[in-house]
């Protein structure tokens, strides 16, 4: 009789631990809104990983996911708007903190690495933080401006930053050469 009221203990612990999602409603919207941000955040982290960057599919998928999480509990649990925004205010500071980590100064080449980088980590926490919020199409549309823009002007960025670095070296040409 005892092992029996161990086993009925454990399972209304866990009734209890559930109850956050006490219908198939509540259990669809927080799957739906979790899949869809890391979905979005795996697409943004593909092209990332297409073009060997470091953070890439995973990292970007969890990021997404993570935004959205953070987002979705308080507003479950009932925080006020204002509440909420301080939330998402200290996702974006964190996140932050996480994209700095992406941009890395090339002192010898006068270079700065890693800001499309960190930019996309920044608009895929955005994208997860709307997908929590249950801002779907928001989420959606962000993400395909963000693709077109990583895909679309990488050509013109690569032919401005070939025209920048063909410019520095002149100068420098011109620094180093003795004046007569």
């Amino acid at each position: 009789m005892q092992e029996r009221t161990v086993w009925q203990a454990i399972w209304r612990t866990w009734q209890e631990d559930f109850s956050d999602l006490p219908d198939v409603e509540g259990a669809t919207r927080l799957a739906t809104r979790l899949v869809i941000a890391a979905l979005l955040g795996g697409l943004l982290g593909w092209e990332r990983e297409m073009r060997g960057k470091d953070a890439g599919l995973r990292t970007h998928m969890l990021l997404g996911l993570g935004a959205a999480l953070f987002v979705f509990i308080p507003q479950q649990g009932g925080m006020s708007d204002d509440g909420l925004a301080r939330v998402i205010q200290g996702v974006v500071a964190g996140v932050g903190f996480l994209g700095g980590g992406a941009i890395l100064k090339l002192s010898e080449e006068r270079r700065i690495e890693g800001l499309t980088t960190a930019a996309g980590i920044w608009l895929t926490a955005a994208v997860g933080v709307a997908a929590g919020l249950g801002r779907v199409a928001t989420a959606v549309a962000g993400t395909l401006l963000a693709l077109l823009v990583l895909t679309s002007l990488a050509r013109l960025s690569a032919a401005l930053d070939a025209r920048a670095r063909r410019a520095t070296q002149r100068e420098d040409e011109r620094r180093e050469t003795p004046r007569s």
